[in-house]
């Protein structure tokens, strides 16, 4: 009796030992996404991005990651923060988030975390919010060497004017600092000024036409996010006489470049915005395993015509076939 006693023992502290290991091995997962606009192919790719590393965790570790896209179609901070809540509602594991407005997120992000989950923002971060981690470029660093690019390509000299979206979007306030700051050691060119408009390419393009016509003296644009380049035709002088160096580097934009109306595109990458916040999602859930950083720093990639159509096969993969 006593060895089948011993044996019946042995069999429960095995089962004891293992069962947290099966149970974890058997869970499945659901995060939630909501970017700043359903059209835009920057955060399509990184929607790409975050469905195929869903797809490899779940190969690798027997598991089902599912991602629960939920996007305003225009920019819509209310509507994001609305998202938030019914995702949590919903049982979601946790949130992916690009942060149109800071201030109208931030509340929304820390009553998720209270309810245990766990949230992580990419290109638009809630840096006074209770998110894990934030994904992105250094936004200050980004507008910093779109100016200092700009005024190489200038020689040091001339009129500039720069273009920037939502002045409530925490990325691309820090953008335009940085910006400025940079030109404060370039004495030889005058900032006209940094323009803001809707993120659509539409209103991004006529802000430029305004612009360039009320000064012809500008020599230099540095556009702080890509939105005019996102359309055909929208840069209406001879290639080459004003120069220009744009944030980012989605297929429209590279066809500037193609044609010589944009000397250098500044890139972020997209598709990796996606996986990193899988990653780091899976990381803290799975593993109960946090990130080294608050600030998951990525750096820019310059693109050239040097470089443009080596650059354009990363689109083939980063957006989803249709």
């Amino acid at each position: 009796m006593k060895s089948v006693r011993r044996s019946f023992l042995r069999t429960v502290a095995v089962f004891a030992a293992t069962a947290p290991l099966l149970a974890q091995a058997q869970k499945s997962y659901s995060f939630g996404m909501i970017a700043k606009s359903q059209g835009n192919m920057f955060f399509l790719a990184a929607r790409a991005g975050a469905e195929d590393m869903a797809k490899e965790l779940s190969a690798k570790h027997g598991i089902k990651i599912k991602i629960d896209w939920r996007t305003p179609n225009e920019e819509d901070a209310q509507r994001q923060a609305e998202y938030i809540e019914q995702l949590v509602l919903a049982g979601t594991d946790g949130i992916i988030i690009s942060c149109s407005d800071a201030n109208k997120l931030t509340d929304a992000i820390n009553k998720a975390d209270r309810q245990g989950v766990p949230v992580v923002t990419f290109s638009g971060d809630a840096p006074a919010s209770k998110r894990f981690v934030s994904i992105g470029i250094d936004d200050y660093k980004c507008g910093e060497q779109t100016f200092i690019e700009l005024a190489k390509l200038m020689g040091g000299k001339g009129t500039v004017a720069a273009i920037d979206g939502n002045p409530n979007a925490q990325n691309l306030q820090q953008r335009a600092a940085g910006f400025r700051a940079a030109a404060k050691l370039s004495p030889g060119i005058k900032v006209l000024d940094i323009f803001y408009h809707k993120e659509t390419p539409q209103d991004a393009v006529a802000k430029i036409e305004q612009v360039q016509q009320s000064n012809p003296d500008i020599t230099g644009w540095g556009l702080l996010g890509g939105w005019p380049l996102f359309t055909g035709n929208a840069l209406k002088w001879p290639a080459g006489t004003v120069k220009c160096v744009s944030v980012d580097a989605l297929p429209p934009q590279l066809a500037y470049v193609k044609s010589g109306h944009v000397e250098m595109l500044l890139a972020q990458d997209v598709y990796g915005y996606g996986q990193h916040a899988v990653q780091h999602l899976f990381n803290k859930l799975h593993y109960k395993k946090n990130p080294a950083s608050p600030m998951d720093v990525t750096p820019l990639i310059a693109v050239t015509k040097a470089n443009v159509d080596a650059y354009a096969k990363n689109w083939e993969k980063w957006l989803p076939k249709q």
